[in-house]
């Protein structure tokens, strides 16, 4: 429902200092997972494929009508015939350009449609699989390696689909019809053209060598590099406080210099790429023009084949080393897919148990954010439908990790949570999304009504400063719009839950934001909104716990004491303890 961070266990779940190098990065499919992945994309449009390519052929073919023609007019001219003879090679070369164009246009516009028909899907299967990533491996990754996923990878592969895909179709047909139309020349030119292949396949494989390893590195340099950005922006504040402006600065140079170093070496291998290239080039062209000299002595050719078989060698200029070329794209953009769906996979593997039952279990549970700094020990707890529960005890006990592995947002080191089908959870930190009001309530149900939405505002107490607003419920909010208060904000995120209509409910001190002012209205809210669910309250107010149908106290990582408040109270345990000193320092008026 809203974002499920929290601060209740800081203490047990430090980070890994920027720069140190402990990050654990999201995962990375493997080379033949990769190929299995873009296969399974691919396969349902099979027929616009197998229809674009088979129009790209017929297109080529008739482009490579052109070389015999052209030599046509070499010998005719050579032969002093009369002009009216070049009459039809002539008009077959502007018939060829004609059928060319239009066959290579209506095939690039079917290979187009499959590439950004596959594109949108292998899109659309990342970003919903992102979301439900569980939120610790994020944190341990850090947000700028999601994030460079979710831009830079993308774009990668995007305009990669979109150039790369058709261009390489149409060179490596070019390349093997060229190869045949030389061959029916005369097998000889073939032969001669075919000595620069051993340097361009070298220099292929010496590039795929060194490339495939550096556009990993960059990838991740890439998002280390913007995870140091947001850690340095979202924290100026606190950096500017404790006056670590160039620390920070220097941090911030250091990965950015990392990035462009890798960046230097890319554009250094690519000129050396090009470099091997043009000696194939000059290889392969000088063969072909001393076999065509060759042939033309003793009378095997005409100078006009010969003229032919020299311009297919050089039409291969281009097709060859935008294949090769190509190879660069192909590489960045092959690291870019491995990284999409390597997140896709794993977020594929993190589903939860679902329960039929409607009851909450959790059995042995065990977590630790770092191995052998465990935070919760051998938890166990059931929770029946409908029944409210409160957890309870000092900061550092364990409540919100054992709050966010029920909702999912963790996945426990050992043990088993079973949950039923469908929960939310609502924290302290509730989040508003800018635009429209409307827009970020419908969030949470995109059918929803005007009318649902109303309802879902009133039944939390917020429809009159909701209706209030300069536009009401169209009133831009979030970042650069309206600011909500506090209490506002946590409304909002109950209207969303009440609109997404769980039949679990997690509340992670989901009144601590309001205040001493706003307690008891936010508090009333909870209640509205939790009406009708099985709930579990990490309570930050102890008069929340009393109104729950079961306590469940919380000490270094387990569970020490439970059951309904009154029983508790008189029992004179770790509850009785922590309810003593909250009325103590709280009115009567706060106390049932």
């Amino acid at each position: 429902m809203t974002s499920p961070l929290s601060s209740d266990d800081d203490a047990n779940h430090p980070r890994t200092p920027d720069g140190a190098g402990g990050k654990e990065l999201l995962p990375t499919a493997t080379p033949a997972r990769t190929r299995a992945a873009v296969y399974e994309v691919m396969r349902p449009h099979r027929a616009v494929a197998a229809a674009g390519f088979a129009l790209l052929v017929v297109a080529t073919s008739a482009g490579l009508a052109v070389q015999p023609l052209l030599g046509q007019v070499v010998d005719l001219v050579a032969g002093r015939a009369p002009a009216a003879a070049l009459t039809t090679p002539v008009a077959l070369l502007a018939l060829a350009g004609l059928v060319q164009g239009a066959l290579t246009a209506w095939g690039l516009v079917l290979v187009a449609r499959l590439g950004e028909t596959a594109l949108a899907e292998l899109r659309e299967r990342f970003v919903e699989r992102a979301l439900t990533l569980p939120l610790d491996q994020v944190e341990r990754a850090g947000s700028g390696d999601l994030t460079a996923r979710v831009t830079g990878d993308v774009a990668r592969v995007a305009e990669a689909v979109r150039s790369a895909l058709p261009a390489l179709a149409r060179s490596l047909l070019s390349i093997v019809l060229t190869l045949v139309a030389m061959a029916l020349l005369d097998w000889r030119f073939m032969v001669a053209a075919l000595l620069a292949i051993p340097v361009q396949v070298h220099t292929g494989r010496w590039y795929v060598r060194n490339a495939v390893p550096l556009y990993a590195a960059q990838r991740v340099a890439t998002g280390e590099q913007q995870q140091q950005l947001l850690d340095t922006i979202v924290g100026a504040p606190t950096v500017r406080a404790l006056r670590a402006e160039a620390e920070h600065a220097g941090r911030v140079d250091a990965s950015s210099r990392a990035a462009m170093d890798l960046t230097k070496r890319g554009i250094h291998l690519v000129l050396r790429f090009y470099s091997r290239l043009h000696i194939a080039e000059y290889t392969g062209l000088a063969a072909v023009l001393a076999a065509g000299v060759l042939l033309v002595q003793n009378g095997s050719v005409s100078v006009g084949t010969a003229t032919a078989a020299a311009l297919y060698f050089l039409n291969l200029f281009g097709p060859i080393n935008t294949a090769l070329a190509l190879l660069d794209d192909a590489q960045a953009a092959n690291a870019s897919l491995s990284r999409l769906i390597g997140v896709a996979d794993q977020a594929a593997r993190a589903e939860a148990a679902v329960g039929d039952d409607g009851r909450i279990s959790v059995r042995g549970l065990g977590h630790a954010y770092e191995p052998g700094r465990p935070v919760l020990h051998d938890v166990d707890l059931d929770i029946a439908p409908g029944e409210r529960v409160a957890l309870v005890g000092p900061s550092g006990a364990g409540k919100t990790t054992l709050a966010k592995i029920v909702a999912g947002v963790h996945e426990p080191t050992s043990g088993m949570v079973r949950t039923p089908g469908g929960v939310a959870m609502v924290t302290q930190e509730a989040h508003v999304f800018a635009g429209p009001l409307a827009d970020d309530l419908r969030l949470a149900r995109p059918d929803a009504t005007d009318a649902d939405l109303r309802a879902a505002l009133s039944r939390v107490g917020a429809l009159g400063w909701a209706e209030a607003l300069p536009g009401g419920l169209s009133t831009v909010v979030g970042h650069g719009g309206h600011r909500l208060t506090g209490a506002q904000r946590q409304q909002l995120a109950l209207a969303r839950l009440v609109l997404a209509d769980p039949a679990v409910a997690v509340l992670d001190e989901a009144t601590a934001e309001a205040g001493s002012t706003g307690a008891d209205a936010l508090e009333r809210a909870v209640e509205q909104a939790i009406d009708g669910r099985t709930a579990l309250i990490v309570a930050h107010r102890l008069t929340q716990a009393a109104t729950a149908d079961r306590v469940v106290v919380m000490e270094n990582g387990r569970v020490v004491e439970h059951g309904p408040h009154d029983t508790l109270r008189a029992a004179g345990g770790p509850y009785a303890g922590h309810w003593a000193a909250w009325t103590s320092h709280h009115p009567p008026k706060d106390t049932p």
